[in-house]
């Protein structure tokens, strides 16, 4: 199982997902890791990326979904997401027991005040706004407000998981 984290900067994806990790046993891995020197340059820079520079960074994202479906591991990825063609692009190939997205949503005025509070290496709070405005709600993802506490919101998602079969309580850790 692909699980992917997906919402703007700033909702908690590397958090929540460094818990789901603990509590399943499953790989974490955060997208950003996979973007080019010059992508995080332009964004520590604040300047909105393109689609055509993040083009080369989902295609790396997919061939490192791939590997991890070819070796049969569960991973769970942070990735923003933020269009459907990119969801469309991560997902190209995978069967919907194979991949799912998890929509983490919060008020807008609660992000930035939690982004206030954090330190990203690259990741200018000051493309909240931009990432808003390119968001795409999707209509095929879970919904998880993560306008609560992380272990409410990791709780909600493996509840998700458990009613979708794609969880046993037993795996749990």
């Amino acid at each position: 199982m692909i699980l992917v984290l997906m919402g703007v900067s700033g909702v908690g994806k590397t958090a929540i997902g460094t818990l789901l990790s603990a509590r399943t046993g499953w790989k974490f891995e955060d997208a950003d890791d996979y973007h080019s020197e010059e992508n995080r340059q332009k964004m520590a820079a604040g300047i909105t990326l393109t689609d055509a520079d993040r083009l080369p960074w989902l295609l790396a994202l997919h061939d490192r979904m791939r590997q991890y479906l070819q070796k049969d591991e569960n991973i769970i990825l942070a990735c923003s997401a933020l269009k459907q063609q990119y969801r469309e692009l991560l997902a190209g190939g995978f069967a919907k027991n194979e991949m799912r997205f998890v929509y983490l949503h919060a008020p807008a005025t609660l992000i930035q005040e939690r982004m206030k509070s954090r330190h990203h290496p690259y990741m200018n709070p000051d493309l909240l706004d931009s990432q808003l405005e390119t968001l795409e709600v999707p209509s095929d993802a879970w919904p998880i407000s993560v306008a609560g506490s992380p272990e409410q919101s990791l709780d909600e998602i493996l509840a998700r998981l458990r009613e979708a079969g794609l969880l046993n309580q037993a795996r749990e850790i």
